[in-house]
């Protein structure tokens, strides 16, 4: 899939690292660095901006690697990209350590999945059919 894109950075654009890899790297497009204080947030910019075809959607994930060592996260995960939005991407980060983090230019903050999405048209009914599961919501299958 080719999609349109407009790179403000100084960075190279989010590619992927393997061949099996379903995300790309989002990087921070900063003129100086970031102090996150424990439980801070805020949105780091990219310098990207993207034209995704209808139908698409760019999802804004944490890295795994920063929020296991860092307790760095993205904090609305995963962040949608609609395709109508042409403005930058932004990585809403908060930092659920208890020591600042320092973001740096460059810094890999966050990952990009390009996924399909269906539109969905609601048909209002009275009934819905039952399932062996019915209502049995948070916790109901058990935890073992």
């Amino acid at each position: 899939m080719n999609i349109k894109i407009i790179n403000k950075s100084n960075h190279d654009l989010p590619h992927y690292e393997t061949e099996a890899s379903a995300g790309m790297d989002l990087r921070a497009n900063l003129t100086e660095a970031v102090t996150l204080q424990s439980l801070g947030r805020a949105i780091i910019p990219t310098g990207l901006f993207i034209e995704l075809p209808v139908g698409v959607e760019a999802q804004v994930r944490p890295r795994s690697g920063l929020a296991a060592k860092k307790g760095v996260t993205v904090l609305n995960a995963p962040g949608t990209i609609d395709a109508d939005y042409r403005g930058e991407i932004g990585v809403i980060l908060v930092n659920l350590s208890g020591e600042d983090f320092i973001v740096e230019n460059g810094e890999r903050i966050a990952q990009m999945v390009i996924a399909k999405h269906e539109r969905a048209e609601w048909n209002v009914v009275d009934n819905l059919s039952e399932t062996a599961r019915g209502e049995g919501g948070f916790g109901s299958t058990g935890v073992k």
